[in-house]
């Protein structure tokens, strides 16, 4: 048994209020609980996450210094040379 007079008075049925609606109940030692985010409103939970960083941070490292190639397709391509086409149409 706890001890007389020690312990915090017990709410079983303690409600968790987000933007003044009751959105669950749960045990706690305080009537009442006021919170700005719950799982119900959270972007992650329910799939309305915004991913922010768009492009990579070394493209984004890169352009900031100015190390950034002036043509960056060329690099992101492989260029298709004339003897492997030539080997391609013998075959």
């Amino acid at each position: 048994m706890p001890k007389a007079d020690i312990h915090p008075t017990w709410y079983p049925d303690a409600k968790v209020i987000c933007n003044g609606e009751v959105v669950m109940t749960t045990g706690s030692t305080s009537p009442e609980i006021h919170v700005d985010v719950w799982s119900g409103n959270h972007p992650f939970y329910t799939g309305t996450q915004k991913i922010l960083d768009t492009e990579g941070r070394v493209d984004r490292f890169m352009r900031k210094y100015g190390m950034a190639s002036t043509d960056s397709n060329a690099s992101a391509k492989p260029a298709v040379t004339a003897e492997s086409n030539d080997d391609s149409s013998k075959a």
